[in-house]
């Protein structure tokens, strides 16, 4: 697929989310920067912002198999991978798959999940496979995790374990539209959700070839280092209890290579890693108790980090790298 096609097809997409979710282009970028990177999204922002819409437009403007989780106290593992059942006539245990079986699957509101239950999407994220009972079964492709949260209210939720937060690709908040959008908002949302009438643009055969030619998108050696160099970066900061993992580094060089394709670039520049760098490295930082009595933020680390770390200079002397 030649990116002239790849930015067509994103485009519809893009255009396709907008009819529901106005004002938030940033938002909108990253979420298709991450399904192109084939990796998972988590949205953490208050109640009513449209955390949950973004979702569902996405997986709605793709023709594939979507399903929704509502994570809550009660629910368990089986409920997200499905569960064997004895099959009386042929004697023999069945397999049914559960919500986890799909390209697209939003998780709504996951740090209501219990632990035990949050753990079962470790392996999902991860491994792109579901075992039970022994037996492994593939998930499909493409295939990502959409979830949301609400960091105000926690009673009754689990904090995410940081082996799950690391295997989100990006994190995101929507916030608050401006006054505009949300005029905006109430008059298209008035007589009826743009949800109902969402069309797919796009199926899961020209997302596969979508997928294939940004895996193709050229990263210099000396792009592949400062990656590595802004990841290694964030584990010697003294604000930092916990920094970026190796595959932090990875899902950065991987969205690295989304973003340059929607911009049109079949080879990645300095500017790609620094539009995506706060989503995905701030969320993986633990921060220490100074830096959080200080009201740090991670977001704000990252983006100091970014003017700390010597960027890659090309042939010319000039900052970026180009395919050549």
């Amino acid at each position: 697929m030649s990116l002239t096609e790849l930015g067509d097809i994103t485009g519809r997409i893009t255009e396709n989310i907008q009819k529901v979710i106005s004002g938030k282009p940033d938002a909108v970028r990253i979420a298709l920067v991450t399904m192109l990177s084939e990796g998972h999204l988590l949205m953490e922002d208050v109640p009513g912002v449209g955390k949950t819409s973004l979702a569902k437009a996405l997986a709605k403007s793709i023709d594939c198999a979507v399903s929704r989780i509502q994570f809550t106290p009660d629910l368990m593992p089986s409920d997200i991978t499905g569960v064997s059942i004895y099959n009386r006539t042929s004697t023999e245990f069945e397999f049914r798959p559960g919500p986890i079986f799909a390209n697209v699957v939003i998780g709504d509101e996951i740090n209501r999940g219990s632990p035990k239950t949050q753990s079962a999407l470790l392996e999902c994220m991860e491994e792109h496979q579901v075992t039970v009972d022994g037996m492994t079964y593939p998930l499909g492709n493409p295939f990502i995790v959409i979830a949301t949260q609400n960091p105000v209210e926690m009673e009754g939720t689990y904090a995410l374990p940081e082996a799950q937060r690391d295997r989100f690709t990006a994190r995101i908040s929507i916030g608050y539209p401006e006054p505009l959008a949300e005029l905006a908002m109430i008059d298209g949302h008035a007589a009826s959700s743009p949800l109902e009438s969402l069309s797919p643009v796009s199926d899961t055969q020209q997302m596969q070839s979508v997928l294939a030619a940004v895996r193709a998108v050229h990263i210099a050696t000396e792009l592949r280092r400062y990656a590595v160099d802004l990841s290694s970066a964030t584990r010697r900061m003294p604000e930092v209890r916990l920094g970026a993992s190796p595959r932090a580094t990875l899902h950065l060089i991987r969205a690295a290579k989304a973003q340059a394709a929607l911009s049109g670039r079949d080879f990645v520049i300095p500017d790609d890693l620094h539009a995506i760098a706060v989503p995905v490295l701030a969320h993986r930082l633990v921060l220490s108790p100074e830096s959080l009595t200080a009201r740090r933020t991670a977001p704000d680390l990252i983006r100091t980090l970014l003017g700390r770390v010597p960027v890659p200079q090309a042939p010319g002397g000039g900052p970026g790298i180009s395919r050549g």
